[in-house]
């Protein structure tokens, strides 16, 4: 029967030939060639006898492995490693534009010198190119001439800037701070090759490149700050801000972990900014005003967003049938801010002046998202109110239930003092020196009311969508034959940046909660006293949690540390992102901030209709949060100079009063005393879409 094999004439070779093979079946197996199957097939032959050809063509591929096929020159192992590492880097730099032949010859010629071959081809290069060149190939010219005049370490971040420059139109969205770990790379393991090689290796680049970044630590510790120093050069305008580039200057070389409790904030603070001071920047002003075209059309002037983005908006607003709306988009980036041609949401960007570095807050002016504008300017220290010149729309943002009076008093009793008017539109009214000075006048007058000095509040006339005098003081005749002033940026670089409570206990008002990749969930907001480092452990309230910081970033840029005033972004481990709400405070386990449900507080009444009694019903703004609350008691009517009590228990609470009250609000809420944190102890009231009074906490009850 077939079942009954002959077991012991059996050759099982012939049967583990056919059956080893996983995948695929014993009638294929003679489809392959023989030099395939012995190359490939395992077979239990060639454990006894190994064949010779194999290993002839292991070797054939080993030489095969570098990645310049046409070099067959006759060298000793050490100087073909040589050559393959130098070949390696200058293909990182130039990629394929140029053959292989050419870098070989480079490199042989300069001793396998990556960075002398570079300069040789890129020199030869130069001579050969066209006469019409584009703009990528202008800044890698740029970067050749500097490279000429520069050390090592910073040539080579100007091949790799001008690599970049190739690569812009593949990735136009790349930060810079992205080269910068490659360039430090590059150089340690170009001085490494000038040095000589220690072991001859076998050609590949990782083999060549790891010891020497492995064994040179204190190279690499060199070598680090001087590349990213040249980052702060302003090479690259159509990047991002040089303020980001500054900072990540400073960060890398911040703090060991042992000597991390061992920080002078002071001194640290000082040598981040460059002896800049940090400037929290907010624009307020009534709907349709030009608030978000001015300051997009500013920081276009000032570099911070390039030609092609701005020409991108260009192109799309005009699509969507508003072509004079493009420079609003460079701070209205929601889809629906852009479709209904309105800020919604308060905008956050940084640019930097001659002397400060400026966190601009671009706040909403219509008046359904006024709780949101006051988020923003709680978190300002100064203001610039924007009003528009035209005839009637000035007189509309002015007049009652405009919001160019509600915008100015929210910020006055927000704690901002200082304060720009900028008198947008001007070119619609043709620079008229009586327009300007009719609307100083009467806005003048107002904002003294509102508590402003007049040595405090500036005018400006400006044009958002022409950019006249923004960064420059205008060239425009019927405006210069009366106005010699400050332009708009001058004025910004002139104010007075306030004093940080960086000695008092850390103090941190959400503002944002989202998840993050990783573990734990990020929290934004902004530092209102003390500072922070990573590895901390802080304080949520009101839930009552502990949790520890992680990460810290300050646009976009990584850091050890964060003081008062900077807008930052905490990444969080050991807690619920459930438990986190926007509003709540993060504090200093030692020293905790008091949440309650009711305080008494010293309010101020605006110009309200309705009498306040007993009971009545109110919408409590505190920095982020907005909870509503109802007023328990009126506690004493006081004189508006003086602090004096007039009347005690009052029945009711009529316009422009100045009383002490008791709030109670329905959830508990995180407060300080208004003489203990100036930042934390003021808050708004409103009711039925209108502010109705601002205040400080004077005492909490519980």
């Amino acid at each position: 029967m077939s079942r009954h094999r002959n077991v012991r004439g059996y050759n099982y070779d012939e049967d583990f030939e056919d059956d080893d093979m996983y995948g695929q079946s014993v009638e294929d197996d003679y489809c392959i060639s023989p030099a395939t199957a012995n190359q490939f097939i395992y077979s239990r032959r060639e454990l006894q006898a190994p064949k010779e050809e194999p290993l002839e063509e292991e070797e054939y591929e080993d030489e095969d492995v570098p990645m310049s096929p046409c070099v067959d020159l006759n060298l000793d192992p050490l100087d073909q490693a040589k050559l393959y590492s130098c070949l390696d880097h200058m293909r990182a730099v130039l990629g394929d534009a140029v053959p292989d032949s050419v870098l070989t010859q480079a490199a042989m010629k300069h001793g396998f010198d990556p960075q002398k071959a570079l300069d040789a081809v890129l020199s030869e290069d130069t001579k050969t190119a066209p006469v019409t060149r584009g703009a990528a190939e202008d800044m890698a010219s740029i970067g050749r001439v500097v490279q000429e005049q520069t050390p090592l370490p910073q040539r080579t971040k100007q091949e790799a800037v001008a690599e970049k420059a190739k690569s812009r139109d593949a990735a136009p969205d790349k930060l810079d701070s992205e080269v910068v770990p490659k360039v430090a790379r590059m150089t340690i393991s170009g001085k490494k090759q000038t040095m000589g090689f220690d072991v001859p290796s076998s050609g590949e680049n990782g083999v060549v490149a790891s010891p020497a970044r492995r064994g040179d630590s204190p190279e690499n510790t060199k070598a680090t700050p001087v590349s990213e120093a040249a980052s702060k050069r302003p090479e690259t305008p159509s990047k991002g801000s040089n303020g980001d580039e500054v900072s990540a200057a400073a960060t890398p070389g911040r703090l060991s972990g042992k000597a991390r409790q061992a920080i002078n904030i002071k001194a640290e603070l000082e040598r981040r900014q460059g002896g800049k001071p940090l400037l929290n920047l907010v624009v307020i002003g009534h709907v349709d005003a030009g608030k978000s075209t001015l300051m997009g059309h500013l920081l276009y002037l000032l570099g911070n967003v390039n030609k092609r983005t701005m020409h991108k908006y260009e192109q799309e607003s005009k699509k969507a049938g508003k072509a004079s709306f493009a420079y609003a988009w460079v701070l209205d980036e929601t889809g629906e801010e852009r479709d209904r041609g309105v800020t919604m949401d308060v905008g956050m960007t940084k640019f930097e002046t001659n002397s400060k570095v400026v966190t601009l807050m671009d706040a909403p002016g219509h008046k359904d998202f006024i709780p949101n504008m006051i988020t923003g300017a709680a978190q300002a220290d100064v203001a610039v109110l924007v009003v528009d010149a035209s005839r009637g729309e000035f007189e509309a943002g002015f007049e009652a239930g405009g919001q160019t009076r509600e915008h100015a008093l929210l910020v006055r009793s927000l704690g901002v003092t200082q304060l720009a008017v900028a008198v947008n539109k001007m070119d619609q009214v043709n620079w008229q020196q009586e327009r300007f000075q009719e609307i100083s006048s009467k806005l003048g007058h107002f904002l003294k009311q509102a508590g402003f000095k007049e040595s405090d509040v500036f005018f400006i006339p400006t044009s958002g969508l022409s950019g006249e005098n923004l960064t420059t003081r205008s060239a425009v005749s019927e405006l210069t034959s009366w106005y010699s002033g400050p332009s708009l940026l001058e004025q910004i670089d002139a104010f007075k940046a306030p004093q940080r409570s960086i000695d008092k206990p850390f103090r941190l008002c959400v503002s944002d909660v989202f998840k993050d990749q990783g573990s734990g969930f990020c929290v934004t907001g902004k530092i209102e006293a003390g500072y922070i480092q990573t590895g901390d452990k802080i304080l949520a309230m009101p839930p009552n949690e502990t949790c520890t910081v992680k990460g810290i970033t300050l646009h976009d840029e990584a850091l050890d540390w964060a003081v008062a005033g900077d807008h930052v972004s905490l990444t969080v481990t050991g807690m619920d992102i459930i438990k986190i709400n926007v509003g709540c405070v993060f504090c200093d386990p030692k020293e905790p901030i008091r949440a309650c449900t009711r305080f008494r507080a010293r309010i101020l009444l605006f110009n309200i209709e309705l009498p306040i009694t007993q009971g009545f019903p109110v919408l409590l703004h505190y920095q982020t949060v907005s909870e509503p609350a109802t007023i328990k008691k009126l506690i004493s009517v006081l004189h508006k100079s003086s602090g004096e009590v007039l009347k005690k228990k009052p029945k009711c609470l009529s316009k422009g009063m100045n009383a002490i009250v008791e709030i109670q609000t329905q959830r508990p809420v995180s407060l300080e005393l208004y003489k203990d944190y100036k930042e934390l102890g003021r808050f708004m009231l409103r009711y039925v879409g209108s502010t109705i009074a601002a205040g400080v906490v004077t005492e909490i009850k519980e």
